[in-house]
């Protein structure tokens, strides 16, 4: 007997009869002898619709009953789906956040986790009850209702998998894995059979939107295995594990190409070249918690320096007024920006052990008289900022490169 986490996202309950379905597919889980808990988001859209009311009343909504508001959305969810597994024979009770409990630190809609008990859990568990978990809330030291932030949901699903010792935790979706590329961008892009926790970190830092960064670092952390699935299709999907070789699957070169288009670029021209210069520059930035992506400086001959780096488009305007303010203060001569650009990143465990991914790289975007602004290294990935009308004609041309298109590799 397996102890399975199974996660639902809003599209996947997103009306009764996707409720129904998911209470199906958990029903036939359960029925192979496996101990299952669900974790499920709000219905698809009700989370905006109750920000919506919070902002109608106030403007800037106290943070504690803004908290009380948008958790209320799980609530409707988790009662729903218990409901329809009962409706089909199969015993399951309904768990708020509190009732795990979830406890959190204080940072409302922001919240960490710090702690599941999970003796209700498995007492439930023990009685052969399914339990239903409302995912993106906790509760704090002071019994209020805390919320984990948007894809909280995720975090939830893989933080219960960890504290509950569970053999894998499945978050199902509307995709049927993970890709090596946006297949809206790249019809050929193929779905992964696995990846690893750091390929998976990295292409969900660069704008992968399967899966939340801090689900992926959590499950990285206490090693659950993750598998990505489609709610709607059966299939294998992605399982998100270890290090590649210790699964008996050789590193594959690079495993896929990552894109953002929520990308803007700031320059501070001609800055006096002296020490404490970027910290003068960038300290502000990260006051105002703006933050920063790449950074750049480059020194010319006159002892200036143009520094660029780049923020997310939302914070694109505060950026740039900021850097206008020290632009004065340090005498500068320009502060220039640009919101129409992207970055392009591949990225791949094999990067370790082979040379000349970057050089190949670039030769693939110069053939295509594409021109690199910026560039970002690690260990596993190589990113360049480039003009956002070349994003798409950028990723088909890399996934051509490094051969990422035909039949996937067998798990």
């Amino acid at each position: 007997m397996a102890l399975i986490v199974q996660k639902y996202g809003g599209t996947s309950v997103g009306d009764v009869e996707r409720i129904q379905h998911v209470a199906r597919k958990v029903a036939a889980a359960r029925a192979k002898g496996d101990q299952i808990v669900v974790v499920v988001s709000a219905m698809s859209g009700e989370t905006n619709r109750l920000i919506g009311l919070a902002q109608a009343v106030s403007e800037q909504p106290d943070p504690r009953e803004y908290d009380q508001i948008v958790a209320s959305g799980e609530q409707v969810t988790i009662g729903l789906l218990a409901m329809a597994l009962k409706e089909l024979g199969v015993p399951a009770r309904s768990f708020l956040g509190l009732q795990v409990p979830i406890r959190t630190d204080d940072v409302h809609s922001k919240a960490r986790i710090t702690e599941i008990d999970g003796t209700a859990i498995h007492a439930a568990l023990a009685r052969g009850e399914v339990c239903v978990v409302a995912g993106f809330q906790g509760v704090n030291a002071s019994g209020d209702i805390t919320t984990l932030g948007r894809g909280g949901s995720d975090t939830t699903g893989v933080a219960l998998a960890a504290g509950l010792g569970a053999d894998e935790c499945q978050i199902y979706t509307d995709v049927d894995g993970v890709y090596t590329t946006d297949p809206r961008v790249e019809p050929k892009a193929r779905r992964l059979e696995r990846v690893t926790f750091e390929e998976m970190l990295e292409m969900a830092s660069l704008g992968s939107k399967v899966l939340q960064i801090r689900a992926v670092e959590f499950a990285g952390k206490y090693r659950v295995p993750l598998r990505v699935l489609s709610t709607f299709e059966d299939g294998p999907g992605t399982l998100i594990t270890l290090d590649q070789e210790q699964n008996g699957v050789e590193d594959p070169l690079i495993s896929g190409i990552a894109f953002n288009r929520d990308e803007a670029q700031v320059t501070l021209q001609g800055v006096p070249d002296r020490p404490g210069i970027a910290a003068k520059v960038l300290g502000p930035i990260g006051e105002a918690n703006i933050e920063v992506d790449m950074i750049v400086q480059n020194v010319g001959a006159d002892a200036t320096t143009d520094f660029t780096f780049t923020v997310h488009k939302n914070d694109y305007k505060h950026a740039l007024a900021l850097v206008e303010t020290i632009r004065e203060q340090l005498g500068a001569r320009a502060v220039k920006g640009d919101s129409d650009i992207a970055k392009v990143s591949v990225v791949g465990v094999g990067m370790r052990s082979h040379a000349g991914i970057a050089s190949d790289m670039f030769k693939a975007l110069a053939t295509e008289n594409i021109n690199i602004r910026m560039i970002s290294t690690s260990e596993i990935k190589i990113s360049v900022v480039i003009d956002e009308k070349y994003l798409e004609l950028a990723v088909r041309t890399l996934h051509r490169a490094f051969e990422l298109e035909g039949a996937a590799p067998a798990a």
